[in-house]
């Protein structure tokens, strides 16, 4: 997935392959701005990856578009949100009735099946509470309760245990635990690891741990060779033996935007591997060259004065 930003290009998400089983809870675990919420929306079909494909039961969803795309959106997902996002001047029951009634549900089919799930998530005696008059985990369940109107195949929860205390937190582990039975799918996007306890499946979106500690590694380089794309692991830092390294970054319209030319002697790559950040710029040979890559301990020790570059 590809974004432009500030007049350069990210990627939250990159190489990544997972894949899950049915009736299976799948924990996305990660800090904050580490793509989770991106990943979330291509699956829900909220947004299309700029390459590589997603696959549900066989379908291809990543190409839907139209209608196609907006019955997968109201019969195959349902996306239970961070905030919640009740509206507030309504009872828990009309919440839960809200995308019942937009898909032209009578009223008495959908005040019937909001009961039911209002039920399910155990919330029966609430149906006429609003917002206000709930705390936090039950206005979780509250939209626990609207994604599972269509009874979707597909659940993606965004954070659900943000803003809840422990007493909270574990009624919603056990409600999600619940939902994740055969012919449904379950999908959860948390910084918090105390739910990688109850998961099937841990995919960790958190960028690699760069070694402090590796090895001094000779690279050598032919001009015109990459030696890391931009959005890439941080690893090691690099110092110039001979010849001239670019530092360059990829902007929106897919140009270049020239960073640095490296000569003999000066280094770069410093704080990806130092604050475990990707790389936030691309590195190649501008002449045929040698490196010395340093874990970044080492090169510290080396260089005690050195700036990043």
């Amino acid at each position: 997935m590809e974004f432009a930003t500030s007049g350069y290009v990210i990627r939250p998400l990159n190489k990544l392959s997972f894949g899950a089983e049915d009736g299976g809870l799948v924990v996305l675990l990660g800090p904050s701005g580490c793509g989770k919420t991106t990943l979330l929306s291509c699956l829900a079909g909220l947004l299309t990856p700029t390459s590589g494909s997603i696959t549900l039961d066989g379908r291809e969803i990543a190409g839907l578009g139209g209608a196609e795309l907006s019955n997968f959106r109201r019969h195959t997902v349902g996306v239970v949100f961070q905030a919640f996002n009740l509206i507030p001047s309504l009872t828990a029951k009309a919440n839960v009735m809200i995308p019942m009634r937009i898909a032209h549900t009578s009223r008495s089919a959908a005040s019937r099946r909001a009961d039911e799930l209002l039920e399910t998530v155990g919330l029966g005696e609430r149906g006429n509470h609003r917002p206000e008059q709930m705390s936090g985990g039950q206005q979780q369940r509250v939209a626990i309760a609207r994604a599972l109107v269509a009874d979707p195949p597909l659940i993606l929860a965004d954070e659900p245990t943000a803003h809840l205390d422990y007493v909270q937190v574990e009624g919603i582990l056990r409600l999600i635990r619940v939902l994740a039975s055969p012919g449904r799918l379950v999908i959860v996007a948390t910084h918090d690891d105390r739910i990688t306890n109850i998961a099937d499946t841990v995919v960790e979106l958190a960028p690699h741990m760069a070694d402090h500690d590796r090895e001094p590694q000779q690279v050598a380089l032919a001009a015109g060779q990459l030696l890391f794309d931009q959005g890439d692991p941080s690893d090691m830092v690099y110092v110039v033996e001979s010849g001239e390294v670019e530092v360059f970054r990829m902007t929106p319209d897919g140009s270049e935007q020239h960073m640095a030319l490296v000569t003999p002697g000066q280094y770069f790559g410093e704080l990806g591997p130092l604050l475990n950040l990707p790389r936030s710029a691309a590195a190649r040979a501008h002449t045929d060259c040698s490196l010395t890559g340093y874990g970044s301990r080492l090169f510290r020790s080396l260089h005690p004065t050195s700036k990043p570059l």
